[in-house]
Order: C-alpha cells, then sequence, then structure tokens
C-alpha cells in the first residue's frame, strides 16, 4: 500500500499542478497520508469556525480536502464511488458554514434557520465532481428565519443568501471554495436568489417544466434548515413522482439529449477532443438512461426513487425494468468515465470534460491515470463509450415517432385500406372529425400535435384488429369522454406496443373498454412487462400495496384501494385478451385480488370503529365468504357472497369511549365494510357485495354470533344452505376465530344425511332457481341444462350425502370425488371447460349477450380448441356429461319432493 501512495503522489505532482501546488502547501497532510492512508488524514479535517477568518479558512480546508481525495483515489484507497460522497459530504459541510456565517454577520447570536439548500443534480445524488459546480435552489421560510427588526423577510432572506454565495464562490488569492449555479430556480431570470417555500410549492406543482421534474429525481436537502428542506421536498413528491405517466414529458426529457448531441457537436467523434460528460457515449447518456425509466416506473414503485445514478440502475435492475446485463455494464462504463473526469479536473481545478486535443497533455492525464501514454487511454475509453452510446441509441430509437398519416383524403384513403379498413369511408369520417376538432380533447394546439404523433402506429393498430371499423368506433368512444388526449396519445405513440393491446381491448373485450373509458391511465400499468406475468397472492399483493397505502386517511385509502384493484383487475383481462394466462390462473387471481382488498379495507373500518368505540372484549368480527369468492374463483365482474360473524359473548359491551352492545357493535362495523367495499368512491367502484346467504337470510340480521351461526345451521337451515356451505371459507379474523368458524362448519357437513332426501331436497331447490331464472340461450354456461350450476348441485348433493371431499376449490373436490367414484370420470375435466368459458365469456360477452365473431376465436383458443365449431362441440360433450349426472342423481330422489 505504502508503494501505491508513492506512486500516486509522484503522478500527482509530475501531471497535475494545481495538486502539485497543494502538496507543497500542506506537506504534513502528505506525510500523513504516506504514513497512515486517506481515511486517517481526512479525519484530522474539521470545518472551521463561523468567524471574520471564514473565507480563507474555507479556503484551506477546501484545499487540504481536494489534495487528500486526489490521493486517495489516485492511490486506489478510494474508488470513485468514495471519491463522489467524500466531495459531496465536503460541499454539504461547506454550505453549512457559509450559511452559519451569514447568519451570524446578519443577526449575531441566532442560531441559523429557515434556509435551506436544496440540492439537485450530482450534489443531490452524493456524486459531486473533483472540480464541479453545485446546482442548489435556496428556499426559507419568513415565519422561523431570524433577522433583523426592521428587516422586510424577503429583502433579508436574499442578503444572507447571497452573502452565502459570495463566501462560497468569491475567487480571492486562496482560491474558491465551491462554484454556486443557482439557475435552476424557477425563472432564474426574475426570481430572487432564494425563494419562499410556499411560492416554490405553488409553482413545481402547477407550472414546472419536464427537465425540472427530472433534475429533482436527484434532490435532497444537503444544508441549512433541512427540516424545512425536507418538508418542501415531501410537498412536491407528487411532482417529481407522477403515478400518470406524462409522455409528452419523457419526450421532452429526450429531446434534451438530442439538443446537447447537436450542441455539442465538436465533441462527439471518440478521440482526442471527446467529451466525456455531453459525448455521445458519455456521462449524460447513463445518466439520462436511468432516468427516463425512473420517470417512467417510479411513480408506482417507490424502490426505484433512488438518487444515485448507480444505485438506480441497479434498483432498476432489480425490478425487472431493464435488463441486469445492461445495468452492470452501465455501472461500470460509468465509474471509468467519472474516474477520467476526475483525471482531467484534478489536473487545473477547472471543470473540464473534455479530453484534451494536444498529445502531451493527454498524456498527462494518461500518466495521471496510470497509463502509460494517451493513446493507451483511448484504447480503454472507446468500448466504453461504444457500449453506452449504443444502448442508449436503442433508448432513444424505441421513443422514435413514425411518420404521421397523409392529410389528404386520396392519400388517406390509400393509408386506411392498406392498414385495413375495407372500405375506408367510416375511418376517413372519423379521423377529419378528429383532426376537426370535434372531441372536446382534440382541441388544443397540443392534442392535435399528440394526434398527429400516434396516429401512424393506431392505425396500423385498429387495421390489424378482428373487426377494424367497430374497433374505431369504440376507440372514437373512448376519446370522446377524455378531457384531455394529449398524455394518452404520447403514451401510445412513446409505446407503440400499449396501441396494439388498446385496440384488442376495444375490439375484444367491452367491460375492458368501459374501464378504460372511466379511466384512462389504466393503459399505463400495461406498460410494465410484469403486468403480463401470473397474477400475484393475496401476500404478495399485501406486501406491495403497503408501502403506498402506510399512513393515508380512511376516504384516501378507500380510493387508493380502488385503484390498485382496478389496475390489477384490468391487467388481468389484458392477460385473458392477449392469451398469455389460462382463464382458470387468472380466475383465482382475481380472487386473490379480492381477498386482499377485503383485508385492507376490514383492518382500516375496524381501526376506524375502535377508535370511536373501543373493542368488545375477548371478541372480534369474522368474514365467511361463499360462492364464487368461498371457491377461490372469480370472474371479472363477480360480486363478493359474504356471511359476517363474531366470536365472544353477544351480551358484552365495547370498552371505548362511545361504547356499544356487542350485536349493536359488530352490526355496525360489518355495515361500514361492507360500505368500504362496495360504495363507489372518486375513484369509482370495488365490489358488489351480497350478504343474503346470512342465517335467515334478508330477514335476519347482518351479523350474528359464532354460537347462533352453529345453531341456525344444526337447527333451522335448509338443506341449499349447507350445500352453500360447502364452498365456504372464513377470509377474514384471527387464526383462532377462523379455526373456531371452520370446526362448525365441519360439524354441520358431517352430520350423517339421507342421501335421497338430500337428492329431493337439491331437485326442488334447482327447480325454484330455473323458474325464478331461466337459461339465457344456448350459452348460459351457468343456468343451462348441464351448465355450472347442475354440476354443483350434483356435486354437492354426494359431498352432502357422503360427507367426503368437502373442499371448497371445485377441480380439488371433483378430483376427490372422482377418485372416490362418487363422481363420473372427466367431470373435472368438464368443469374446467365451462369454467374457463364463463371465465372468457364474461369478459367478452357481459349480460349474457352471445359472443362477438372477433371474440369467438380468443374465447376457443383460451379453452383449448383451434376454432369456435370445436369449442361448441366440446361445450355440447361437457353439458351432456353434466346433464346425466345430475339427471342420475336426481333420480335417486323420492318422487314426492320435501318441502323446501
Amino acid at each position: 500500500m505504502t508503494a501505491a501512495r508513492q506512486s500516486a503522489l509522484d503522478r500527482l505532482t509530475a501531471n497535475a499542478p494545481f495538486l502539485a501546488r497543494l502538496a507543497e502547501l500542506y506537506p504534513d497532510d502528505v506525510a500523513r497520508f504516506l504514513a497512515d492512508g486517506v481515511d486517517a488524514a481526512l479525519a484530522q479535517l474539521v470545518p472551521p469556525p463561523a468567524d471574520d477568518d471564514i473565507m480563507p479558512a474555507l479556503r484551506r480546508w477546501r484545499g487540504r480536502t481536494a489534495l487528500l481525495l486526489a490521493l486517495g483515489d489516485l492511490s486506489g484507497e478510494h474508488d470513485v464511488a468514495a471519491t463522489t460522497r467524500h466531495l459531496s459530504a465536503f460541499a454539504d459541510a461547506a454550505c453549512d458554514a457559509a450559511l452559519a456565517a451569514a447568519f451570524a454577520e446578519r443577526v449575531p447570536r441566532e442560531a441559523p434557520r429557515g434556509i435551506a439548500v436544496i440540492a439537485l443534480g450530482k450534489l443531490g445524488s452524493h456524486e459531486l465532481n473533483y472540480s464541479s459546480d453545485i446546482d442548489p435552489i435556496l428556499i426559507f421560510d419568513p415565519d422561523t428565519m431570524p433577522r433583523r427588526s426592521r428587516d422586510d423577510p424577503d429583502e433579508a432572506a436574499v442578503r444572507i443568501a447571497r452573502r452565502m454565495v459570495e463566501i462560497l464562490s468569491a475567487r480571492t488569492a486562496d482560491g474558491h471554495v465551491l462554484r454556486v449555479d443557482l439557475r435552476l430556480r424557477p425563472h432564474p431570470e426574475v426570481t430572487p436568489i432564494v425563494l419562499p417555500e410556499s411560492a416554490a410549492i405553488s409553482y413545481y406543482e402547477s407550472e414546472a417544466l419536464a427537465w425540472e421534474q427530472a433534475a429533482f429525481i436527484r434532490s435532497r436537502a444537503s444544508a441549512g434548515d433541512r427540516a424545512l428542506g425536507q418538508h418542501f421536498l415531501d410537498a412536491i413528491q407528487p411532482f417529481i413522482w407522477r403515478r400518470s405517466l406524462d409522455f409528452r414529458q419523457l419526450k421532452e426529457i429526450g429531446a434534451m439529449s438530442d439538443r446537447i448531441r447537436d450542441h455539442f457537436a465538436q465533441g462527439q467523434a471518440f478521440g482526442p477532443g471527446f467529451d466525456l460528460k455531453r459525448g455521445r457515449g458519455g456521462i449524460r447518456e447513463i445518466e439520462f438512461f436511468a432516468q427516463v425509466h425512473q420517470l417512467i416506473y417510479g411513480g408506482r414503485d417507490p424502490s426505484l426513487r433512488v438518487p444515485a445514478t448507480v444505485d438506480a440502475l441497479a434498483a432498476l435492475a432489480g425490478a425487472g425494468r431493464i435488463d441486469a446485463d445492461i445495468a452492470t455494464r452501465l455501472a461500470d462504463h460509468y465509474a471509468v468515465l467519472r474516474r477520467i473526469e476526475h483525471r482531467l479536473q484534478m489536473i487545473e481545478d477547472q471543470q473540464t470534460h473534455s479530453l484534451p486535443v494536444q498529445p502531451a497533455a493527454l498524456d498527462a492525464v494518461a500518466r495521471l491515470d496510470g497509463a502509460p501514454d494517451g493513446a493507451a487511454l483511448l484504447a480503454t475509453l472507446e468500448p466504453v463509450v461504444t457500449d453506452v452510446g449504443a444502448v442508449y441509441d436503442r433508448l432513444v430509437a424505441e421513443r422514435a415517432v413514425a411518420r404521421g398519416l397523409p392529410t389528404g383524403e386520396v392519400e388517406l384513403a390509400g393509408a386506411l385500406a392498406a392498414a385495413g379498413f375495407d372500405p375506408p369511408d367510416a375511418a376517413l369520417r372519423t379521423i377529419a372529425e378528429w383532426r376537426g376538432g370535434k372531441a372536446r380533447a382534440l382541441r388544443s394546439p397540443a392534442a392535435l400535435e399528440a394526434l398527429e404523433t400516434v396516429l401512424p402506429e393506431l392505425v396500423r393498430a385498429l387495421g390489424a384488429a378482428p373487426d377494424p371499423d367497430a374497433a374505431l368506433i369504440r376507440f372514437d368512444k373512448l376519446v370522446a369522454g377524455l378531457p384531455s388526449a394529449v398524455g394518452f396519445f404520447h403514451l401510445l405513440a412513446a409505446q407503440p406496443a400499449l396501441a396494439k393491446i388498446a385496440t384488442r381491448i376495444l375490439a375484444l373485450a367491452p367491460a375492458l373498454s368501459d374501464a378504460l373509458a372511466a379511466r384512462v391511465e389504466l393503459i399505463e400499468g400495461l406498460i410494465d412487462a410484469r403486468a403480463f406475468e401470473a397474477p400475484a397472492s393475496k401476500a404478495e399483493l399485501l406486501a406491495e400495496w403497503a408501502p403506498t397505502l402506510a399512513g393515508l386517511d380512511y376516504e384516501r385509502l378507500l380510493d387508493r384501494v380502488r385503484d390498485r384493484v382496478g389496475e390489477r383487475r384490468f391487467a388481468y383481462g389484458v392477460q385473458l385478451i392477449a392469451g398469455s394466462t389460462d382463464p382458470l390462473i387468472v380466475a383465482r387471481g382475481y380472487a386473490d385480488l379480492a381477498e386482499a382488498a377485503l383485508q385492507v379495507l376490514a383492518d382500516a373500518t375496524v381501526a376506524e370503529f375502535v377508535a370511536a368505540h373501543g373493542r368488545v372484549p375477548d371478541s372480534e368480527l369474522v368474514v365467511l365468504a361463499l360462492g364464487r369468492l368461498g371457491g377461490s374463483a372469480l370472474t371479472h365482474a363477480s360480486d363478493l357472497d359474504l356471511i359476517y360473524l363474531f366470536t365472544g359473548d353477544h351480551l358484552a359491551e365495547s370498552d371505548g369511549p362511545r361504547p356499544l352492545g356487542a350485536t349493536t357493535y359488530y352490526n355496525r362495523l360489518a355495515q361500514r365494510v361492507t360500505a368500504a367495499m362496495s360504495v363507489p368512491t372518486a375513484a369509482g367502484k370495488l365490489y358488489d357485495v351480497d350478504v343474503r346467504l346470512r342465517p335467515s337470510g334478508a330477514q335476519g340480521p347482518l351479523v350474528v354470533t359464532v354460537d347462533s351461526f352453529d345453531r341456525y345451521q344444526r337447527e333451522e337451515a335448509w338443506t341449499w344452505e349447507h350445500m352453500a356451505l360447502l364452498r365456504a371459507r372464513a377470509v377474514y379474523g384471527g387464526d383462532a376465530a377462523r379455526a373456531e368458524v371452520g370446526r362448525v362448519i365441519e360439524k354441520v357437513l358431517t352430520a350423517p344425511r339421507d342421501r335421497a332426501a338430500v337428492a329431493a331436497d337439491a331437485a326442488t331447490m334447482r327447480d325454484k332457481i330455473a323458474a325464478h331464472k331461466p337459461p339465457q340461450g344456448a350459452l348460459d354456461i351457468k343456468g343451462g341444462p348441464g351448465g355450472l350450476v347442475d354440476l354443483e348441485f350434483a356435486m354437492q348433493t354426494e359431498q352432502l350425502a357422503s360427507g367426503r371431499c368437502r373442499d371448497p376449490h371445485i377441480p380439488t373436490a371433483l378430483a376427490c370425488l372422482e377418485a372416490a367414484g362418487l363422481a363420473p370420470a372427466g367431470m373435472g375435466t368438464a368443469h374446467a371447460l365451462l369454467a374457463r368459458m364463463l371465465v372468457m365469456l364474461r369478459l367478452t360477452a357481459p349480460e349474457g349477450a352471445p359472443a362477438t365473431a372477433a371474440a369467438r376465436q380468443l374465447v376457443a383458443s383460451a379453452c383449448g380448441e383451434p376454432g369456435w365449431p370445436q369449442l361448441l362441440a366440446a361445450h355440447d360433450a361437457a353439458r351432456q356429461e353434466v346433464g346425466d349426472w345430475w339427471a342420475a342423481i336426481r333420480s335417486a330422489a323420492p318422487q314426492e319432493e320435501k318441502e323446501e
């Protein structure tokens, strides 16, 4: 290590005049470095006091720090990340010292407070260059900033801020401390150098530009009143991290890089004179690559909101947003480019980023870095910038905009016909109306510009739809309902794959089309490739939602859960439309989604209720799911069949400030849980909740004790209610409470029964259902002869009569019954086909309407059949099998059916 330290000193002395002068000024620091290493030497440096000697003292401190950090870097004791961290920490401390001195001069004996330094750029991400400007924004709080009695607060803040900047950046015989660039503040040409916090918040909430959003990715309260600075940053988080993407802004951010490439054209060609920061394949392109992906995904994924470039690349790769190999390569390249950038700046303490043109100067940079000459340095850098440039070029290509559609009618008609509109007349008319601003969303120049940007890809996608004209009509309806189309069109232009997905939705899935028309931002969730992965489990959903739901008040929580469920439900529907996931797996996903929502909302509702009324001792709410939720197999629009119970003594009373008797307590609580799950809010509707399966039906109380439920099921319940219990599952409540309810259900379902009586009761109930709700056409998968209702009645009759195979999940129960010889072989296969058809038809043909011609092939493929005729044949065969099984069970019942 001693040899490495001496080598660093020798290279520094020979090739970096600025550092060589510092080594002569501070020989004790050099000696300590050589003897003990850079960290030990740095530990001896302390910030100077805020006194009359502040300017020369800060400059001496800066010189010693610069010397030691250069030695630590050149010797390899510090890598690039450590060096930039130390440089950033020095800048923070220097700003604190300068601000304290400015306050001391103006208001002696007052602690410096009420002015905050918000670091942006490399200082904001702890990545400061060796010889860099700092780019802060200064804000102040007039209520807490100390000032003279007659001072205007705005004027006093400006004077203190100006003095702080002077202390840092004025060049004296001792040099300077930091160059301070305040031009990143709002409207720098007209605003003072320090802004009131309220004015700054207002600006970023309403007026800020695209580049400012990108700049604040790397921001922090770095000096001064950090509590004030953090309060400001917390207030503008929605500006920085937007859940609703603005691809117009992303387009502008990308254009910034293009303009930089154009403006610094002389530094683009690799070789002597190459600009390491702004050149093609340089530092800025790695930073932009990370920031663009952070802007796209960070609004929805807080784990990506990390300021440092290398950390951001790792987070993006870890979250699956970028390829892990690309992230690793770019991180390695970033370290190389930043290291050489430091070498350039060490030579004469200049904020330069360009390799020297003169061979001797380039050789000096190379030797400072330990390379033999400039040619060797260029050989190290060339593959780095080539790879970075190629990666960034691909990002630019993904944003590239296709050529526009013709405006002439004849040429446009030809383009539409070529895209698949035959005849093109209706599409011609619709596009003319769009271009004419008929829809309110298309009446601004920005909206029309966005329209022209997306039209080529949109027409191609619509023309490729199974029914182009129908898809166009639905898209037109969607546009007509938008308050603004700018962001939506820019999104489709930036992500052409989404245009294809959107047109499939419009052509094939009316339910998803309606959801998209109500919340057009739902399409943004599909940018994430994980939207097409297998649906998440309840536990995964709860873990994913927890960070974004923590700390919300009740009303905001209701809206946020509706947002999250709507996004997931939409994504699951799109998986069905894309044919990427088995409908049975999606059905399970829909159920897990509903359970997760119930868990979150019931927890929040209970907490609200406890705050007002306390808890009932030794008692809790239990929610029992029946029907499709109990069986963990929902469709896109299923309602939830729930029964509410509570444990403990019904005569007990809650212990809160407004106590209630247990029965009143839980009935009110259950009403609120139902409302939390079902009442529409500003974010829309969640689920319809059906509580009619509770004891005594609509005539009975909403909630009863577990003991009352037990007694009712044993003494009063009809056979059909016990059949319903076969799909019951406790989905909310503590482990012990759910186990208690499970024991009650187990005891009821295993009681001895007369097979003929059960069959007779089931047949009577099935006839009543058929009379009350007759089948709706040949494709009524549930209610028609041999449909899912008949299958469930047959299955549940056998389960009750035998006391066996009592699993709420139908495929598991059927497999058990088949193995026991209690169900015909192949009944599980018949159920799987009908269940898949139900899931698909609920999405593509809601309300019992027949599937459109366009949707039929999709449904057939999802059900494993090559085409619609083959699916109908398989459907008929399955219905025949189910019908035969149910008929056989009915025939075993006595001719005189029991009264139900």
